[in-house]
């Protein structure tokens, strides 16, 4: 008899095994040394392992825990206040982004880590300037992070509408020495569960000089570019204002399309260059909901999928998409292709949920330790409570419709456990390795302070909100 860590009991696994979700029933899964060590009969499994613990699930499905691979956590303390505005950037969240402290940015990415644990999150693809303090803070609530830090040579002010960004070398330089000094000091740190990847805002905040320099230590560090790509009309205006091309074109002719590059978003793509891009070997990342609100498009995902590249879900940031939960950008990917193509066969509930998981993780390089259940690969699931309203009633024959149901009805609170190397992070939604009390308490002292500093702003720029307000609608 061979002793294990954990032996976990549920009556239906979603292992996203083979083409599909990897289907298990009558079997118990076996976890050792933050592992999964394989399956085993539900009937016979004690004749063959002793376990120093057993998690009984007698009405949940176990799943891979989910990947959000492309988040702005900070932005989540300015939650609200740049949706339903055309020039998002300039004249949504530029007046509270130019006011916000580190800081506020760090408690409002402890809500926002929070908030995507308690809906099945287990791995952050978390982006901003300053991530040391979202290192720790992904250090203590044991969960895995993909973490990227902003590179960017245009001087942040805002912009009038067909005014180049201006270039500052310098603080592109430091910039970048941040970056370097965040992977020295966390790359593959806490048991390999800290990568660190390199991030040029986009092609129009850098200097074609800095991108062929952070290339060359993307490859030598053998790490990614995590990279904004042909985000909106607006990256387009700038590349082609200042070298003759649309940003896809300008990208290949630079050398940047390559396995070495994570492409976020491609709003201003069309299929052809989605495609172009897919077949050069890079990934993509897709937010649909956050695009869907700040920009009003669905982003060319399907044309890069039938190219044969990955694609992996991202909530991006609260102040455009409102949350960070990938259960409801699963929703929004099939819902929006569906209306976009007018084919409900379009983006069906289990190749989301594929996004949000296998395939996202063979987005990020990662496969070959997370995004499915499989024997040797890290421990990282999930538990989605079935006797939960919303995932009610459960059918398994001639069909099973609980996928369909996490995709198109569940809002979060399904989920009621998630384990990390096998590790339990939260069960009974009780988070067990952070303080959900104090991050809560801490960042609601800050929305007085930012609003009256970037009042002054927000009336002068005179968007949308700024109206909206003047006429009581808000």
């Amino acid at each position: 008899m061979k002793k294990v860590d954990m032996i976990v009991k549920a009556p239906h696994f979603y292992t996203m095994e083979g083409e599909g979700t990897g289907y298990k029933t009558d079997v118990v899964m076996v976890v050792d040394g933050g592992k999964i060590e394989g399956f085993a009969d539900r009937e016979s499994w004690e004749k063959d392992f002793c376990p120093s613990e057993v998690i009984e699930l007698d009405h949940h499905m176990v799943l891979p825990g989910f990947i959000d691979a492309h988040m702005h956590t900070a932005y989540n303390v300015m939650r609200g206040l740049a949706q339903d505005v055309n020039n998002w950037m300039m004249e949504g969240l530029q007046p509270f982004d130019n006011v916000a402290t580190a800081e506020q940015k760090e408690a409002g990415s402890r809500v926002a880590i929070i908030e995507a644990i308690k809906a099945g999150t287990t791995t952050f693809g978390d982006y901003e300037a300053d991530m040391d303090g979202v290192c720790r803070f992904i250090e203590k609530a044991g969960v895995r992070g993909n973490i990227t830090q902003t590179i960017r040579s245009a001087v942040r002010r805002v912009y009038g509408k067909g005014e180049l960004y201006e270039f500052d070398s310098k603080m592109g330089e430091e910039s970048l020495a941040r970056n370097m000094e965040l992977f020295d000091k966390w790359h593959d740190k806490c048991g390999g569960r800290i990568k660190i990847l390199f991030g040029p805002q986009g092609a129009d905040f850098v200097e074609p000089e800095m991108l062929l320099k952070i290339q060359k230590i993307v490859k030598e560090k053998k790490t990614k570019i995590h990279m904004h790509v042909q985000q909106g009309d607006r990256e387009t205006y700038q590349i082609i204002k200042r070298y003759g091309k649309r940003p896809a074109e300008f990208l290949k002719d630079l050398g940047m399309l390559d396995s070495s590059l994570i492409a976020v978003h491609l709003t201003d793509c069309n299929d052809e260059e989605a495609a172009h891009i897919a077949k050069s070997g890079a990934s993509m990342i897709v937010n649909p909901g956050s695009i869907g609100l700040i920009d009003g498009i669905v982003c060319p995902s399907i044309a890069f999928q039938n190219a044969g590249g990955y694609v992996a879900l991202g909530s991006d940031q609260a102040p455009g998409n409102n949350c960070h939960n990938i259960i409801n950008e699963m929703k929004n990917i099939s819902l929006f292709n569906k209306i976009k193509y007018q084919n409900p066969e379009i983006m069906p509930a289990w190749k989301a949920l594929r996004m949000a998981t296998i395939e996202g993780a063979k987005a990020l390089g990662l496969d070959d330790s997370i995004g499915s259940l499989e024997e040797g690969k890290k421990a990282d699931f999930i538990a989605v409570d079935l006797d939960c309203t919303s995932m009610l009633p459960v059918y398994t024959h001639p069909m099973r419709n609980m996928i369909p149901n996490l995709v198109y009805s569940a809002r979060g609170p399904e989920v009621v456990l998630s384990a990390v190397d096998g590790q339990i992070i939260m069960k009974d939604r009780k988070l067990l390795t952070i303080d959900e009390l104090e991050a809560v308490e801490k960042i609601k002292k800050y929305p007085g302070i930012i609003g009256k500093n970037a009042e002054k702003e927000f009336y002068e720029i005179n968007g949308a909100n700024a109206r909206f307000m003047r006429e009581d609608k808000l």
